[in-house]
């Protein structure tokens, strides 16, 4: 016998917030259990109503590397490999150099740093643009 699934649309804060706290009462259901399809379809609905609600912005490519090394606990200097000399790191973590896609390629695949980051143009500094 099966079970109604009885969910709501999230159309505002406090459906989001009701749905989250059904998510915590059912959060250990197993999959092919009545609360396991619960959970599946209040996660989709959840994560549709964040995204454009709440979108999470893309860190620009400074940033990124500069929060994957501080994630690493790596210094600028660790660099080196992925983009070229210390004078090339100092450069494009100014601002005054773009990456090229052999560096993004490198940066990707040794620090595991979004694609989607690393493509972005590089914002110059308000002083280098004057």
């Amino acid at each position: 016998m099966s079970h109604p699934i009885t969910v709501r649309p999230i159309e505002n804060d406090e459906d989001l917030a009701a749905a989250l706290c059904r998510v915590e009462q059912i959060i250990g259901a197993k999959r092919g259990t009545p609360e396991g399809a619960e959970l599946d379809v209040l996660g989709t609905l959840i994560v549709a109503y964040e995204n454009e609600h709440y979108p999470i912005e893309v860190l620009g490519p400074i940033d990124a590397i500069r929060y994957a090394l501080d994630e690493a606990g790596l210094k600028d200097k660790d660099l080196i490999p992925f983009i070229g000399p210390q004078p090339r790191v100092s450069d494009v973590l100014a601002g005054r150099r773009q990456l090229s896609l052999s560096m993004i390629r490198r940066l990707h695949e040794g620090l595991g740093i979004p694609l989607e980051s690393l493509i972005q143009p590089t914002k110059r500094s308000l002083a280098q643009s004057n």
